[in-house]
């Protein structure tokens, strides 16, 4: 099937600042799909491109098959944003923004339906202004329904959210993908996108560092796992060195530890060498390489909020 959304050589700069720098990358449908990097990686920028906020200096942008900078306003018609910032008048009631956002679209959702979706019924009528973080996030959400969009863009949207607005609003969003629809997420929280996306892309000073499911990025990492032991009593340390591809070895007394790539070749031959030495093993851990592991290893840091 063609991509949902296909990006090539996207390019936006201000001033002498170049913001994005030849991002490409392809969206399939039904996936969520998300961008992963710091504050300042040109996650949001790419994202406002694509959608018509602001104009590229470069590149195609395809969405739902429409030459997104040749037609922005049919591409408006099928997809729904919620940006990082929703900004409505103090007074205005989330009834009356689900009114007022449909009217801008040939086909619309009821305001009633929207206002069940997302748990804001009993606040229907509620000004603006009165609302919680959370409650303004999930009228932020529902706004972005409005047009029943084949495609959601949602830029960095649990930023300031308490954890249980958090954890809500990811209940939210996986709800969308079981609906049927195509999610573009952008987050500089690592857990948000191990935990959402079928795809993440690495994004770093405009340019996408790589692409892939987050299980797939760290299966192909060449970090090295921690494996630590302790044993009933002391052990001879010519154990570890017969262990193959294993680096950084040391043993203190009862206490032993090593890295390794291939840790399903790595602990039999441990057990085998501790066994011919019978000496019994009475404690294992292996530490997991993380997706920030991964992120860090690509980009020489970590995440900056």
């Amino acid at each position: 099937m063609p991509a949902k959304v296909s990006i090539r050589d996207l390019r936006k700069s201000y001033g002498g600042v170049e913001a994005v720098r030849g991002v490409t990358f392809e969206i399939q449908d039904g996936e969520i799909f998300g961008m992963l990097g710091p504050n300042g990686a040109g996650k949001t920028s790419t994202l406002e491109c694509v959608i018509g906020l602001r104009e590229p200096d470069g590149g195609e942008i395809d969405v739902c098959g429409i030459d997104a900078r040749k037609h922005p306003q049919e591409v408006k018609q099928r997809i729904g944003a919620a940006l990082q910032t929703t900004s409505l008048q103090d007074k205005i009631t989330a009834r009356e923004a689900l009114q007022l956002f449909g009217s801008f679209y040939r086909h619309r959702v009821p305001a009633a339906d929207l206002l069940k979706r997302f748990s804001l019924e009993e606040k229907a009528d509620a000004p603006f202004d009165t609302l919680s973080g959370g409650q303004k996030q999930r009228l932020a959400l529902a706004l972005a329904f409005v047009n029943n969009p084949e495609l959601v863009f949602l830029d960095e949207p649990t930023t300031g959210l308490d954890p249980q607005s958090r954890r809500e609003l990811h209940g939210e969003i996986a709800q969308m993908k079981r609906e049927g629809h195509t999610v573009l997420l952008t987050t500089h929280y690592i857990e948000e996108a191990e935990q959402l996306c079928d795809r993440i892309a690495i994004v770093d000073h405009g340019r996408i560092i790589t692409t892939g499911a987050p299980k797939d990025l760290i299966a192909a990492s060449k970090l090295t796992q921690l494996v630590s032991f302790e044993t009933a009593r002391p052990v001879d340390a010519a154990v570890l060195a017969r262990i193959p591809g294993a680096s950084e070895p040391a043993v203190d007394g009862v206490h032993g530890r090593f890295r390794t790539r291939d840790i399903s070749r790595a602990l039999p031959e441990l057990i085998k060498g501790l066994e011919a030495q019978q000496v019994p093993l009475v404690g294992l851990n292996v530490g997991k390489i993380t997706l920030e592991d991964v992120f860090i290893e690509l980009t020489g840091s970590k995440l900056r909020e």
